[in-house]
Parts: C-alpha cells; sequence; structure tokens
C-alpha cells in the first residue's frame, strides 16, 4: 500500500500544480483578473488536494519556469505581482495566520535569490519585495526567516545587475525605519555615494527613512544628473521631512536649486513641495508666514522667486481689505505725529507688497498691451482687465506722496534694524506717480535728504570709527544705492535733470574735501554719491552743464581722494575713476597714471580695486588706447610680441611709463603674496580678478585685434596653470568662472582651438615638477604634482576635441576621423586639430633634454598617454606622414611599457591605413613647413624608418636555473613548423633576455601541443611558417614576450 499511496501523492502534487500554473497562465493577461485568481488560488489551497503539505511544493513547481525567463515582460511582471499578492494574502490573521506557507515560500525565494543564474536572483529579488512591501502589519513569520532575509537582501545589494540591486534595496527599505536596523541606512547611505546606476540612485532615495543622518543625502541627491533622481528627492523631502526639521540654508537651497532646474518636471515637484506642503500644510496657506522660515533679508533672491513661481500658479492673490494703507493707524496734524501714527511693517511683508504691487503693474501692462493690439469685444475685455488690476494697484499703494514719503521716513528713523524693509519701499516708488508738480516737489526734497543722509558707522573701543557696509556704494549697500538711483530716475525723468540734481549734492558734500577739513567718512560719503552719479549718467555730455564738470570733479576730487591715506577711501575714489574713464571718448592721462600707481603700490585690497579698474578700461577702450593715453608708442606692426614682459612689481618704479598695461597685469599672476580672505565670494583679490579679466579678453579676442596670436597662448596657458593651480583651489569664485570659460571658449572659433594646441607645451613644461627648471621635492609632492599636470593635459585634449558652436570655420574641423576617413581631399588646417597637437607632443618628446633622468622618463610616458588618445583624419595626408616619422620617436622614449608600446603600434598601423600613399616618404622640406605653421623650431630631423621598434622584455632578476640535459631526437615535421612559428626573433632580442626556467617550460609544452596537434590535423608546415611570419610581423612585443603572455 506505501508505494500506491506515495504514487497517488506524486499524482496529486502534479495535478495541484497544474492548477496553479493554469491560474498564473490566466494571470498574465490583464490585471483586471488577479483578484478573481486570488480567490481561485485560495480555494485550490484550502480543497482537499491542498492539505497536508502539498500545496508548497506544488506552488514552487508552477512558479520555477517563471525565474528561468532571460527577459523580462508585462506578462511575466504581472505574474509575479500576482504570486506576491497571493504569498502576502496568506499571511493575514483572516487566512488564520497561515499554515507555513509563506515562511516555505520566502525560504524557498531566499534560495532562489542566491542562484548563479541571473534571471532566477533577478525574479527572486523582483517578488521578495513585492511580498514585503505587501505584507500586513500582523503577520507573522520567525526571527530567523526575517534574519535570513534581510542578510540575503543586503548581499543582493552589491549585485552587478542594476535590476536586482534596485529590488533588494526596495525589500530592505521596510526595515530601515525600524529602530534597530541592522545596519540598513548605512548600507543605503553608502551605496548611494558610489552608485552608477540612476534607477538605483532613485529606488535608495526613496527608501531612505526620515532622519539627521539622512536628511543631508537627500539633499545632496537634488544635484544628481539624473532628473529621475532630483525629482526622487524632492518627493520624499515633501512628503518625510517637515518644514520644521529643515534649517533656513537647507530650505533656501533647496528652493533655489529645485525652482532654477533645467527639467520641468522637477520644478513641478519642487512648486508642489513648496505650495501643498510648506504653503498649505505648514504655514495654512499664509504665505508672510512661508516667507519667515526662509530668512528673506538673508535670502531675499530664494523669496523673490517663491513669490513669482506662486503667482505664476494663481496661489497668490491680493486679500480683501489688506493693502499698504493698513499701516497708517491715523493722519496727524503735523509731520511727527504722522511719523509716530505709521506701524512699521516686518521685512516679509515689505517684500510681500514689493513682488505684489509690481505683479499688479506687469499684468496690468500685459493686459492693455493686448487691448491695444486688437479690436472689437476682445479688446473691451482686455482693457477692462487692465482697468481692474490698475485700480487694484491703485488701493493697494500708499494715496498720496506725501503718505509715502511718510512711510519710508518712519522706518528708515527706526534703526539699521529696518534698512531692508526701508530698501523694499523705496522700490515701491516705481509704481508711483510723479507728474504733478506738488508731488515731484515732494519727492525732491526727500531723495535730498537719502544723498545727504551721513554713512553708517560703529565705534570701536579705541574710539575710531568704522564704516558699516561695502565702503564704497551709498549706505553702504550696492542694492540701496541702486533703490535711490531708480527713485530718484523716475522723480527726475527729464533729460539731464538727474544729473543736474545729483551733481549739486556732490558739489555740495565736496566742499569739505577741497577744503582739506573733511574726516574719512565724509571723504567716503562724498565719493559714494560721485559714484551713484557717474553709474547712472549714459554719457559726461551730460555732466558739462552741472553744478561740478568732469574736468573738475577729476582734478579736484577723485585724484586727491585716490592718494588719501585710508584704504576705503582709495577704494572708492579708485571705482570712480574707473566709471569716469568708461564714460570717457578717450582715457584721460592722469587717470590711468594714478590707476596703474595704485595697482603697484597701494595694498592689496587698492590694488584689487585699481586691477578691476584696469581690467575694465582694457575690455572697453582697448590696450593700445589705455597705453597711447600715457604717451607709450604704437610698436611697430611687423613685429609681432610672443611674450610678455617681466615686470617685478615689488620693485617697479612709479615713473616706469615705457610698460604696458598687459604686461603690468599679467605681472599680478607672478606676485605670490597677494594677500586675500576666505570669507564670502572672496571676489575681492587679484587673481580672481586677473582671471576673469584676461578669460573674458581671451574670449572676446575678435574685439582686441592689437592683441598677438602669440600672447593669446601666454594667457592660455596661465589660466590653465591658474585652474590646476593648489594655491587657488580656495578661490571658488575664480574655479567657477575659468569653467565656463574653459567650456566655451575652444567652441567658438577654430582660432581658439589653434591657441589651445600652441599652449598645452608650455603648461606642461611648466607644470611637470622636476624639469625645465621646475623645482622637485619629496615623492608625495612630486607624485601630487604629476597628477595635476597629468589632469591638465587631458583637460585640454577635451577642449581639443569640442565640436564648434559656430558654421564659419572649415567642415573638416569640425568633422569626425571616422566621418573624414572615406575622403582623401588634401586639407591643410591640422594645426587647429587633433593632428597638430599630436605632432607636438611627438616633437616635445623627441626633444626632451632630460631623458634618462626620473622626471624625464614620467614626462614622456605622459606624453605619450596623451598622444595616443588623438585621432586623425584621412585628408590630412601631410600630417599623417609626419606623424608616421615620429611615432618611432615615441616608441624609443617609452620602450620600457608594454601597454603603450602596443597602443602606439596600433596608432602606427592605424595612421598607415590612413596614409593614402604609404611607401611615399614625407621630404623634409614638407616637415618643415608643418613644423613652422606650428609654431615650432626647426631643424629637426625625421625618422624614414617608420616600424615600430619591438619592446624589450624585462630583464629577470633571479639567475637563470641549470636545466636539466635532454635527450637529443631527430627533427620532426613538427619541430620544423615550430621553429618556424616561434624562434623567428632578432638577434639582437635573443642575446639581450635570457631564457628563465618557466619560459622553458612553457616552450617545451607549447612545442608538444603543436607537434601534436600538426599530426593529427596534417596541416602543411608552409602555411604554418606563413601564418606565424604574419603574425610575427603585426604584434608589437618580442617572442619571450608573447610566449610569457601565451603560458599565462
Amino acid at each position: 500500500m506505501a508505494p500506491a499511496a506515495a504514487v497517488a501523492g506524486a499524482g496529486e502534487s502534479a495535478r495541484l500544480a497544474r492548477e496553479v500554473a493554469r491560474v498564473l497562465d490566466d494571470c498574465r493577461a490583464s490585471l483586471a483578473v488577479h483578484q478573481r485568481k486570488l480567490r481561485e488560488l485560495a480555494a485550490i489551497r484550502a480543497g482537499p488536494g491542498g492539505s497536508g503539505g502539498r500545496f508548497l511544493p506544488a506552488f514552487c513547481v508552477a512558479v520555477t519556469p517563471l525565474f528561468d525567463l532571460a527577459r523580462r515582460s508585462a506578462g511575466s511582471d504581472r505574474a509575479a505581482r500576482f504570486i506576491s499578492a497571493f504569498a502576502s494574502a496568506s499571511a493575514s490573521s483572516a487566512d488564520g495566520g497561515g499554515d507555513g506557507f509563506l515562511e516555505g515560500f520566502i525560504r524557498f525565494l531566499i534560495t532562489a535569490s542566491k542562484a548563479a543564474h541571473r534571471p532566477a536572483r533577478l525574479r527572486a529579488c523582483q517578488i521578495i519585495s513585492e511580498i514585503i512591501m505587501r505584507l500586513p502589519d500582523d503577520a507573522e513569520m520567525s526571527d530567523d526567516i526575517w534574519d535570513d532575509l534581510i542578510d540575503g537582501m543586503k548581499v543582493r545589494v552589491q549585485d552587478k545587475i542594476p535590476a536586482i540591486r534596485s529590488f533588494a534595496v526596495r525589500a530592505l527599505s521596510r526595515f530601515a525605519g525600524d529602530g534597530e536596523d541592522g545596519g540598513i541606512v548605512d548600507l543605503f547611505l553608502e551605496t548611494l555615494d558610489n552608485e552608477q546606476n540612476a534607477e538605483v540612485r532613485k529606488t535608495i532615495v526613496l527608501s531612505l527613512p526620515p532622519s539627521n543622518a539622512t536628511l543631508e543625502s537627500v539633499i545632496e541627491s537634488t544635484l544628481d544628473v539624473s532628473e529621475s533622481v532630483r525629482r526622487a528627492a524632492y518627493s520624499v523631502l515633501s512628503t518625510k521631512f517637515p518644514l520644521q526639521s529643515l534649517s533656513i540654508k537647507q530650505r533656501t537651497t533647496l528652493l533655489h536649486r529645485g525652482l532654477s532646474d533645467r527639467s520641468a518636471s522637477v520644478n513641478n515637484e519642487c512648486l508642489k513641495m513648496l505650495k501643498d506642503e510648506w504653503l498649505i500644510k505648514y504655514c495654512g496657506g499664509d504665505v508672510i508666514a512661508l516667507l519667515r522660515f526662509l530668512d528673506v533679508e538673508t535670502y531675499e533672491s530664494v523669496g523673490e522667486s517663491v513669490m513669482a513661481v506662486l503667482l505664476k500658479d494663481g496661489a497668490l492673490r491680493v486679500q480683501e481689505g489688506h493693502s499698504i494703507r493698513q499701516y497708517f493707524t491715523a493722519n496727524g496734524e503735523n509731520e511727527a505725529e504722522q511719523v509716530s501714527n505709521i506701524q512699521l511693517m516686518d521685512a516679509e511683508v515689505a517684500l510681500y507688497w514689493k513682488i505684489m504691487c509690481k505683479h499688479l503693474q506687469a499684468e496690468a501692462q500685459a493686459k492693455g498691451s493686448e487691448a491695444a493690439t486688437t479690436t472689437g469685444a476682445e479688446a473691451a475685455v482686455y482693457a477692462s482687465e487692465a482697468s481692474d488690476k490698475n485700480d487694484l494697484l491703485d488701493n493697494v499703494l500708499p494715496s498720496t506722496i506725501t503718505d509715502y514719503v511718510a512711510l519710508v521716513k518712519a522706518h528708515l528713523s527706526a534703526g539699521p534694524n529696518y534698512q531692508f524693509t526701508s530698501r523694499q519701499l523705496l522700490l515701491l516708488g516705481e509704481m508711483l506717480e510723479f507728474s504733478d508738480t506738488m508731488n515731484r516737489k515732494i519727492a525732491s526734497s526727500f531723495l535730498h535728504e537719502l544723498l545727504v543722509r551721513p554713512l553708517e558707522h560703529e565705534v570701536d573701543d579705541d574710539g575710531n570709527q568704522i564704516a558699516i557696509g561695502d565702503g564704497v556704494s551709498l549706505g553702504g549697500d550696492k542694492e540701496w544705492a541702486k533703490a535711490v538711483a531708480e527713485l530718484a530716475k523716475k522723480v527726475h525723468s527729464s533729460v539731464g535733470e538727474f544729473e543736474m540734481v545729483v551733481s549739486a549734492v556732490v558739489e555740495e558734500l565736496a566742499i569739505p574735501c577741497r577744503e582739506r577739513t573733511a574726516d574719512f567718512m565724509q571723504w567716503m560719503h562724498c565719493l559714494a554719491v560721485t559714484g551713484l552719479l557717474l553709474e547712472n549718467t549714459s554719457s559726461l555730455r551730460n555732466l558739462q552743464v552741472t553744478a561740478i564738470e568732469p574736468s573738475q570733479l577729476l582734478h579736484s576730487l577723485l585724484l586727491p581722494a585716490a592718494k588719501q591715506n585710508h584704504v576705503d577711501v582709495q577704494r572708492a575714489a579708485l571705482r570712480c575713476l574707473c566709471l569716469l574713464g568708461l564714460l570717457e571718448n578717450r582715457p584721460n592721462a592722469e587717470l590711468v597714471k594714478q590707476l596703474r600707481v595704485s595697482f603697484i603700490n597701494g595694498p592689496d585690497l587698492v590694488s584689487a580695486m585699481a586691477c578691476r579698474a584696469l581690467i575694465d578700461l582694457v575690455t572697453w577702450h582697448g590696450p593700445q588706447a589705455i597705453d597711447q593715453a600715457i604717451g607709450i608708442e604704437l610698436p611697430d606692426p611687423s613685429y609681432e610680441k610672443s611674450q610678455f614682459t617681466q615686470v617685478d612689481l615689488s620693485e617697479m618704479n612709479d615713473d616706469d611709463l615705457n610698460i604696458g598695461v598687459l604686461d603690468i597685469l599679467f605681472s599680478g599672476f607672478q606676485k605670490d603674496d597677494w594677500e586675500f580672505s576666505l570669507e564670502g565670494d572672496n571676489h575681492d583679490n587679484v587673481p580672481t580678478i586677473l582671471g576673469e579679466g584676461f578669460a573674458k579678453i581671451l574670449l572676446l579676442s575678435e574685439n582686441f585685434p592689437s592683441i598677438p596670436s602669440d600672447l593669446h597662448t601666454v594667457l592660455l596657458s596661465q589660466l590653465i596653470r591658474l585652474y590646476f593651480s593648489e594655491e587657488t583651489k580656495e578661490l571658488e569664485r575664480l574655479k567657477q568662472c575659468l569653467s565656463v570659460f574653459f567650456q566655451h571658449y575652444p567652441a567658438l572659433s577654430d582660432k581658439h582651438k589653434s591657441s589651445i594646441s600652441s599652449a598645452f607645451v608650455p603648461v606642461m613644461r611648466a607644470m611637470w615638477p622636476g624639469l625645465y627648471g621646475n623645482a622637485g621635492g619629496s615623492s608625495h609632492v612630486i607624485s601630487k604634482r604629476r597628477k595635476l599636470a597629468v589632469q591638465a593635459s587631458r583637460f585640454m585634449v577635451q577642449m581639443v576635441q569640442t565640436q564648434l558652436f559656430s558654421t564659419e570655420s572649415t567642415d573638416q574641423a569640425s568633422k569626425s576621423p571616422e566621418s573624414a576617413s572615406g575622403s582623401v581631399d588634401a586639407s591643410n588646417n591640422f594645426d587647429i586639430s587633433e593632428e597638430g597637437l599630436a605632432i607636438r607632443i611627438a616633437v616635445e618628446v623627441a626633444s626632451c633634454p632630460d631623458k634618462k633622468t626620473a622626471a624625464g622618463k614620467a614626462y614622456a610616458l605622459a606624453l605619450c598617454k596623451v598622444a595616443v588618445l588623438l585621432r586623425f583624419r584621412q585628408s590630412e595626408q601631410k600630417a599623417i606622414k609626419c606623424m608616421r616619422s615620429l611615432v618611432n620617436s615615441l616608441a624609443a622614449s617609452v620602450a620600457s611599457d608594454k601597454e603603450l608600446m602596443k597602443e602606439l603600434a596600433q596608432m602606427a598601423a592605424q595612421l598607415r591605413s590612413l596614409d593614402a600613399c604609404p611607401d611615399k616618404e614625407l621630404s623634409q622640406d614638407e616637415a618643415e613647413a608643418i613644423f613652422k605653421k606650428l609654431g615650432l623650431d626647426g631643424g629637426f630631423m625625421l625618422d624614414t624608418n617608420q616600424a615600430v621598434p619591438l619592446t624589450p622584455a624585462v630583464r629577470s632578476v633571479r639567475p637563470p636555473a641549470p636545466s636539466r640535459r635532454r635527450a637529443r631526437r631527430a627533427p620532426s615535421s613538427s619541430d620544423e613548423s615550430d621553429v618556424d612559428g616561434e624562434v623567428n626573433l632578432p638577434a639582437a632580442s635573443v642575446n639581450r633576455v635570457p631564457a628563465t626556467p618557466s619560459m622553458s617550460a612553457a616552450r617545451s609544452q607549447r612545442a608538444s601541443k603543436t607537434a601534436a596537434l600538426s599530426k593529427m590535423s596534417a596541416k602543411p608546415a608552409a602555411a604554418a611558417a606563413s601564418s606565424a611570419e604574419s603574425d610575427d610581423q603585426s604584434d608589437l612585443t618580442s617572442g619571450e614576450d608573447s610566449s610569457g603572455e601565451e603560458s599565462s
């Protein structure tokens, strides 16, 4: 009976497996049948055939084919979801907690997740993750099952298949939020930093629990290169992290990144977080409360962006009864009483009303323009909407100019804490009407008070006054000065009226300065108003009829101020001199001399301001005009300057006016004792200003034809060294500026690419330690400097390979080698492409004076590694032939590096295939013409032997062991074939490299194998010899090297 019962049990299990497989097949078609099939499968399990523990084995057998599918499909994913839903439903309390089916099936899946078969691991992790996400809270399983499951999924997080890693992370996400997560969160954070797949990073970000440890990683993910990861980060921040849990810096950073992101989906996700979560959920729809969370006084631009996007989305509108007028509690009879009855605004309220009023004015103007460009009923609708917006704006703004002035004065009188609010209210003046004479008179009087208002200052412990602010702008704040200027131009809108009013104030403030009775605060105040005047006037012609003429302004105020002892006074004076020089048609000689002297002899802050002024004047007037202003004669047109004049700024004479302005500015790079602060934007330092200035000059090189092209190469070399210098790594503004510059410079013009190619060798010579007069150092320092030089070389290669933006260059310059390989038309623009750079590198390697030193060998090795990255176009036949003659010199310099020798051999073979006439050599005259076009020194002789030398094998340091003498045997045909195929080596190579025992053993083994194969296949010896000869000719390494590689 027992065998019969076993057969019956097996038959019942097979029947159950077929029933389960039928249900799974039905579930692959559509998700709509899943609920019905769940009930059907539950009935099969509860039936008599499913009892006795027979259902789990049958179920596993039925689902096993799903694990063998090599490709994922919609049907298989539906079946996996159904299996997960059934398994998770079997653990519910309504199902009686199950009969061990879930635990058994989980064990089956854990085993499958460890399989070597990739589809099995993938499907197992997919079903496990679905089950865990669907499991009810009251599901019961043993701790051993959970531990095995978690450990298995931790291993799968490091799987080589991205989809498996993603499912494993999803499976562990439910355990990450527990108090004792077993290191899951740490595993997620570590994996997130090193993960290359965007989908896996997205899954990790979505799986991170909210905590202080994970917050920073989620915020960093908003800078991910993948759009989906950035969007997921904002989704997690909006749902898992309350607004109050973020710092002000984190809130503003997230909004700045999200609202300015290049992806519309990320913008929408950030707006959803801002509006639905932060504004509605945490601030109850009160935008003022939201702005208080952002500290708009510090992060004004973020507050303005938030207001702008919410207004554009329609989430904000003026509430009934809310306006600026509500801050006037009563109208007093006199001014003092009126000011006392004004309620002071908070900074957030002032910013809100400024943005709201600007929005209403813009909408009214837009509707008015649409009404003017349309006709009929549509025009009437637009006109009505424009009228409504204007009426709403009028009801929001103060009723009279007197009220507006009183409101601003009240906040000014409240002290420096209300400076931000006062500036926002000043900007409201642009929306007021000043056409009435009385209103203009009131506003003009108020503006005069603003202009003559003393600068804010503090007194230190020694009784010295310290100005508050930047020291050069009105009110100590550039934004405050801009607001005053905008209001002044609005009030005094007639031609020349603004200049007349402000110059009268300058004349009034300059009286104590002329009489030499003013202290430094009065000097700074006068210069701040002067800068306001010069910055907002369009021409010196408008100043000719004012209270103080430009010439008088220069000689009686600005030049004496530049010679004051106080640093802030000198800085403010130099700024005004720069503004005055920009307004002049021709730069004034005394002005230029003063700027030069201040740059050379002034303190570092003064030199920085003078440097900025000189750079601005050079870019506006041109370097020749600046030099001509002080009497420097123009150079001979036939002479092209190739280097800047070396100037020692610390020893330069003030009266030495024979040195050009570019030479003086470039010498600022050579001075290494500039002092600068790393706080803030750290942009007030000479290296940053010089880097930005010369980057502008190079970027707009077509506007400066007087600067020779050789100087472009010098400037570019200096900027590249500056970008990779360790001394300037803390200057973040300079790094950012140069990063943008290098991104655009090579793509604008083929002349720029030529400059990059010409700058390659000078940069490498200047950066490589231990060569060309460069200092060496410890091994650590040398290694670090070599790495920086290699990075710079790869960086310059990328710039040369950058495609051009414009279409002015030739088609060949933008073609890839693959697209140009089919054309053999002669071309001669190799100097702007990779061919010219490759020739420069080859000549530099061949002419390196210190090849035998360690530094020289490393230098040649690094250059050769760059040379093999460059590509040649078939149209550049002369460059190809020239490079074929130079490859031999490259190989001779790096003969000890086998891998590089192989790459050089491949390069030589590729050059030969691109050569239309490979047997025709390049004449020395043609080579000299190529070198001359590339600006290389003549006299370099080409190598007519274009065959790459073989790689010498490395000599063994062990003495050869005495080999056992073997018995002689008669040579067979297989032995002859073996000799012909393997011992065809140069005699020098054989004599130079002794055979080690391992080599001899490998040869003997291979010889016996070759003999056996030759006898079995009866292959002719001639065919074996010919193939061996062709292999020997095409292979770069010698026979000993190849035999060693084959034996290994």
